[in-house]
């Protein structure tokens, strides 16, 4: 089993850069493929970004493509997104998840969420 918890969300200008953090506890961190996502307001979730294992494939949606980078530190037990250039629809409620099944970017195949934390951009 692994927990899960969010940190550097905040509020930010168009065109700022945030770094989320995600801290796991529980030893067996480096087993689990693990993927970012967010919601908006009235919106579903959605997948932002895949990352597996050992770090060594990468994924993520098109409208953050070139702009967001899904980094992992196996020795520290975290997962990070790295957001720059963010748009105001890029405000959502992010969440980091772990050990999804084979479709990592439907969040009904994840088995584990943390709590989330709050981007919001100001225009």
């Amino acid at each position: 089993q692994v927990q899960l918890v969010e940190s550097g969300g905040g509020l930010v200008q168009t065109g700022s850069s945030l770094r989320l953090s995600c801290a796991a506890s529980g030893r067996t961190f480096s087993y689990y493929n693990l993927g970012w996502f967010r919601q908006a307001t009235g919106k579903e979730r959605e997948f932002v970004a895949y990352i597996t294992r050992s770090g060594g494939r990468t994924d993520y949606a098109d409208s953050v493509k070139g702009r967001f980078t899904i980094s992992r530190d196996n020795a520290l037990k975290t997962v990070y997104l790295q957001m720059n250039s963010l748009k105001p629809e890029d405000a959502a409620v992010y969440y980091c998840a772990a050990d999804p099944g084979s479709s990592y970017y439907s969040p009904d195949s994840y088995n584990y969420w943390g709590q989330g934390t709050q981007v919001t951009v100001s225009s």
